[in-house]
């Protein structure tokens, strides 16, 4: 087959989609028989197929950035160790070194090399978020990674078809909840079993000994699409700045420098904040991630992510600082700082949109990071005296939540959804089953959208209580309770979050805290900015979402120029007036 023949193209296109739907397959495989909610429920999880060199040529559409762009090195580092050569078929490989792997302990990749008739032909690695990994948990006193949990180097699991039931039975006496974690690394290495074999079979189908032309041509396509998008913005560096809020009442500020140049973007992170006593340090390769994927949801949204692609985009930070903090730091809660890069990187980019383009795919700033509920009860868990020390049922489990996203240039933000992460809520019913826990109310936050021509998307608020009547504890790694999303373009930015006892009193948003008995907790989440001046939001529009509970009268009002009657119908002579006074102003 000659790699410049019309015919060789298009089945070149042809093998290429064909092997996005063996990763894909490769996905769902890991969902359907994993074993724990952030994998099963949440699709917290990523899978991918890489040449005989460790370069990633396709990855599945199910799963997030963060571990996806951080795992396309992972393979490089296994074949440091062990070279190919030394590797055998059956072999099966696991880590999870959180700056080799995807950023913190909980992540656990598994690579496969791949054989078709006793040759080496390529890579599968997966990976996806355990409920437990030992130590003392996402957020808490640790102040090293040595603390956070059981710490995986690259290790081999499986020697020629043979499992090392050694390192699972340690792995299994290390973490609280040992039938969920082990049978989640056996749905890893079954998914990537399952890769392997629809590659070989495509293999058969194709008449290719090898995938290197195959490989080839992905990744010259790839690299070329992704400069001709980038070609598009305006030569030049770009900066922006963003302030999240950090620990202990001590804001940190995240600075960018984004130049576009001829061949790629690069990316640079000053005046970087030191690392913390705190696991919301970040290690490179996740700080690699997340700036990545930013810059490719607005610049080149449908060039697939592979080796090629992403090498049009470099970044750095300052070694040591916290987003590319040093070992052995705490790295548990990396996604809290890690999921706020996208918008720094958004500010940056639209001043790099060419003339009349600026609002092209630049959303105003959203809640990004994850509003997780990490729930847990039982001895050392939460604060029990004596005779609850007998009754209450130790359990331990991570229910995936999320505030809303930033008002897009062309609609409104999405309401209680995750992004830049993409997981998915998981649904109470799940939480409910899972942990003595009830879940009393989960509904949208009004008024939490940042207004705007395109209304910001909605937190959520949701109460949470003991079936048992027992204490139990939390510990949450939430941002943007004292900075909220900014708006774009004259919007609003949105409502700030709040973590809270129903009687009022207010926990910390970063740190473990114990519900008392008889108590609930209530989580309300935060919202995403606005997009554009308010008052030019359509007046039936900001009467719609009044109707549906999403914005109150006193904010149609306030922040659109609305007035409202008792029925709800539009007071078409006072808006005119409210919006032809603020005109006026």
């Amino acid at each position: 087959m000659r790699p410049n023949h019309p015919l060789s193209r298009i089945a070149y296109q042809v093998m290429w989609d064909r092997l996005i739907s063996v990763v894909e397959e490769q996905a769902q495989t890991l969902v359907r028989t994993a074993f724990g909610t952030p994998t099963r429920e949440a699709g917290d999880l990523s899978a991918g197929v890489y040449d005989t060199e460790g370069r990633m040529l396709a990855q599945a559409v199910t799963g997030t950035p963060g571990h996806v762009n951080s795992m396309a090195v992972s393979v490089s580092h296994v074949m440091k160790k062990i070279p190919l050569a030394e590797m055998s078929e059956g072999d099966v490989f696991i880590l999870n070194d959180p700056w080799q792997g995807t950023g913190h302990l909980n992540d656990i990749v598994i690579v496969t090399p791949t054989y078709r008739n006793g040759q080496a032909v390529g890579f599968f690695a997966d990976t996806l978020h355990v409920v437990d990994i030992g130590g003392r948990g996402i957020v808490g006193a640790a102040q090293q990674v040595y603390e956070e949990g059981i710490y995986i180097p690259i290790t081999k699991i499986v020697d020629k078809g043979r499992v090392n039931q050694w390192l699972v039975d340690m792995i299994a006496a290390n973490v609280r909840e040992p039938i969920q974690v082990i049978g989640d690394i056996y749905s890893l290495m079954s998914s990537n079993e399952v890769g392997g074999r629809r590659l070989t079979g495509m293999m058969d189908e194709f008449g290719l000994e090898r995938l290197d032309d195959l490989a080839r041509h992905i990744l010259d396509h790839s690299k070329g699409a992704s400069l001709a998008a980038i070609a598009r913005l305006k030569p030049g560096t770009y900066a922006n700045e963003m302030t999240v809020d950090g620990i202990n009442g001590k804001p940190m500020t995240l600075k960018a420098r984004l130049t576009v140049g001829p061949d790629g973007i690069d990316v640079e992170y000053y005046d970087v904040p030191a690392a913390v006593a705190l696991g919301l340090n970040v290690p490179m390769c996740y700080t690699d991630a997340y700036t990545a994927f930013g810059i490719k949801c607005a610049v080149a949204p449908r060039v697939p992510n592979n080796y090629a692609s992403l090498a049009t985009i470099r970044t750095t930070a300052p070694w040591g600082s916290i987003l590319n903090v040093k070992h052995p730091a705490p790295v548990a809660a990396r996604s809290t700082i890690g999921h706020m890069l996208p918008d720094v990187m958004f500010g940056c980019l639209i001043q790099a949109m060419p003339p009349h383009q600026e609002t092209m795919g630049v959303p105003a700033e959203g809640t990004s990071c994850l509003w997780n509920l990490r729930l847990m009860g039982g001895p050392g868990r939460a604060e029990l005296d004596a005779a609850q020390m007998d009754k209450a049922t130790p359990f331990n489990v991570m229910s995936f939540h999320s505030g809303g996203t930033g008002a897009r240039p062309h609609s409104d933000g999405l309401s209680a959804t995750a992004f830049p992460s993409g997981v998915r809520n998981v649904p109470v019913e799940i939480t409910e089953t899972l942990a003595p826990v009830v879940i009393w109310s989960k509904e949208y936050r009004t008024d939490s959208g940042g207004a705007g021509e395109h209304r910001g998307g909605l937190g959520q608020v949701m109460e949470i209580g003991s079936a048992e009547g027992m204490p139990f504890g939390i510990s949450p790694t939430f941002d943007r309770v004292v900075y909220p999303a900014r708006g774009r373009l004259g919007g609003q930015p949105g409502a700030a979050g709040r973590i809270e006892l129903v009687s009022g009193q207010t926990l910390p948003p970063k740190a473990h805290s114990s519900v008392p008995a008889g108590e609930r907790l209530r989580v309300s989440m935060p919202g995403g900015g606005g997009y554009g001046d308010p008052h030019k939001r359509p007046v039936q529009r900001v009467a719609a979402d009044v109707a549906r509970g999403l914005v109150s009268k006193e904010s149609a009002r306030d922040h659109y120029g609305v007035a409202l009657a008792e029925d709800g119908s539009v007071d078409e002579a006072e808006t005119a007036k409210l919006r032809t006074k603020v005109a006026a102003e």
